[in-house]
């Protein structure tokens, strides 16, 4: 099975963007936890691409085989499908990526249990395995829910949050906070090298890939409601906001946290800082997409952010990154691939 082709071309971007980091790919052992998941299943076509050695391992609540079937078969690739809470691994990896989490909310609160085991018990025992085998570094995906919904716009790194402590959202905002305490205690108390990114929304090609669609993320929502004609879902009022990074582009952001050096114990956002509000998306879909769809206005989730905006200053200057995708070339990419697939 090959690679869809709107997919391949992305991949060729991105591997042309990392360029300077090959020779300490090309042959390195990664484990890419959540590895069939959005984000991992582009880290591992990436790493496949520059010939690295890669093992997967997703338990499939969220990930998705036909996110990385492809790669099956291949000698430089294995895939364990097992939770992460309570993996044993006895390879020596050069580089631990801790991507396993369900992101979406309503498998989140369908899963809560699942959910802080992968932040909390499954960080930490990825954590104890990095530190036992020496790992060159280890990078974990937070997220931007750590901040909740924030009073400062745009948000830095600095920002201690405004969060709910118990609520729909908790499983996963909490979840993230912990993992990332662990992150740091182990940085702190046994100088283990870890780098963690604060990933703000993010779409593209194999966004929600296995999930019902009426129940996914905004963008990939709102791209099918509008092709099927149905009604676009838009919760309150629409003027809350979000910030919308192209899959590239944070693929990109991602690697360079992990490779560029002496970034060791350092947490930075990875984002797009262009800001819509999500009836402007929905409009904007609408749009694109030709769609006779009516747009329908529901009511506001419970301590849904009104704000999502990075300030990705830090990024910049540490990474020498910055978003390339503006948000119409991006949707224009997703509705394509979405397309292909029905």
């Amino acid at each position: 099975m090959s690679i869809d082709a709107i997919i391949r071309k992305d991949l060729d971007i991105i591997r042309d963007n990392l360029l300077e980091f090959k020779d300490k790919i090309r042959g390195s052992l990664f484990l890419v936890t959540g590895g069939a998941g959005f984000l991992g299943s582009w880290i591992c076509d990436v790493l496949n691409s520059f010939d690295a050695n890669i093992i997967c391992v997703d338990n499939m609540i969220s990930g998705s085989e036909s996110n990385i079937s492809h790669l099956y078969g291949q000698e430089n690739f294995s895939i364990i499908k097992n939770d992460v809470s309570n993996l044993t691994i006895s390879e020596n990896v050069d580089y631990v990526i801790h991507m396993a989490c369900i992101a979406s909310p309503p498998m989140y609160q369908k899963h809560p249990i699942e959910t802080l085991n992968a932040n909390i018990l499954g960080t930490k025992n990825m954590l104890d395995f990095a530190k036992r085998i020496k790992v060159k570094t280890f990078l974990f995906a937070s997220t931007s829910e750590v901040y909740g919904d924030a009073k400062i716009i745009p948000t830095p790194e600095s920002y201690c949050g405004n969060v709910n402590l118990f609520g729909p959202r908790s499983v996963y905002d909490e979840g993230k906070r912990a993992a990332e305490l662990y992150c740091y205690s182990y940085h702190k108390q046994f100088h283990l090298p870890i780098r963690i990114a604060r990933i703000f929304n993010t779409y593209g090609p194999r966004l929600d890939a296995k999930l019902n669609t009426q129940y996914g993320r905004v963008v990939t929502k709102f791209i099918y409601q509008a092709l099927k004609h149905r009604p676009l879902t838009v919760y309150g009022d629409g003027t809350q906001t979000r910030s919308f990074c192209y899959i590239t582009d944070q693929i990109e952001g991602l690697f360079k946290l992990m490779l560029v050096p002496e970034l060791d114990g350092k947490v930075i956002n990875i984002g797009n800082d262009e800001e819509i509000t999500i009836l402007e998306l929905a409009k904007l879909i609408l749009k694109l997409t030709n769609s006779k769809s009516e747009i329908s206005f529901e009511s506001l989730p419970e301590n849904d952010p009104k704000r999502r905006k990075p300030k990705i200053n830090k990024a910049k200057r540490s990474l020498r990154w910055k978003p390339k995708i503006d948000l119409k070339t991006g949707l224009h990419k997703t509705i394509e691939w979405i397309m292909s697939e029905n």
